[in-house]
């Protein structure tokens, strides 16, 4: 078994909810495997309250969150990416900086909970369903024999997880 640290980046637009819930729960289920990082096309500039309220009611650490550009992992010095998955359609179909590397890419999209309307449990819901969506395809994700699969399997793989799964429970 390899020691390998995988580091891994997820983008959305505003890097306020989506790919921040993907960022912990990545950290958090793949800790000494994997190392995540989020960012945005077109950051808020903040975490959405929600997002943060989440990740708190399920024990997260939310002292990394911090809404920011993708151009922070496109320069000299940034810590270089092993995967890129986008998490929103708007993301996935901008032009996106050359990665250092050559990255392995993918796209997971899942509805924005920061665009969800109705009541406030209504709401709540959108981002416990974002949660859910994206915790089963992380899952997957770092049950992948990395090492024994050659890149073309594993592009297969990464391709299946955005597709296969669920949008909506």
């Amino acid at each position: 078994m390899s020691d390998r640290v995988y580091n891994v980046l997820f983008l959305c637009t505003g890097n306020s909810a989506r790919s921040i819930i993907a960022e912990a729960i990545l950290n958090r289920v793949g800790q000494g495997k994997f190392k995540a990082y989020s960012a945005g096309s077109h950051p808020k500039g903040e975490v959405h309250p929600y997002t943060l309220q989440l990740l708190k009611t399920l024990n997260y650490d939310t002292s990394f969150a911090r809404s920011k550009n993708w151009d922070e992992f496109a320069v000299p010095g940034a810590p270089q990416m092993d995967f890129v998955f986008t998490v929103c359609d708007s993301a996935a179909a901008e032009a996106c900086p050359v990665w250092p590397g050559q990255p392995m890419t993918a796209h997971w999209g899942v509805p924005d909970p920061a665009a969800a309307e109705g009541t406030d449990a209504e709401k709540h819901f959108a981002f416990d369903d974002t949660y859910r969506m994206l915790n089963n395809r992380i899952s997957i994700f770092v049950s992948l024999p990395m090492t024994s699969l050659d890149k073309l399997a594993l592009q297969k793989r990464l391709d299946e997880i955005g597709r296969n799964m669920p949008k909506a429970g």
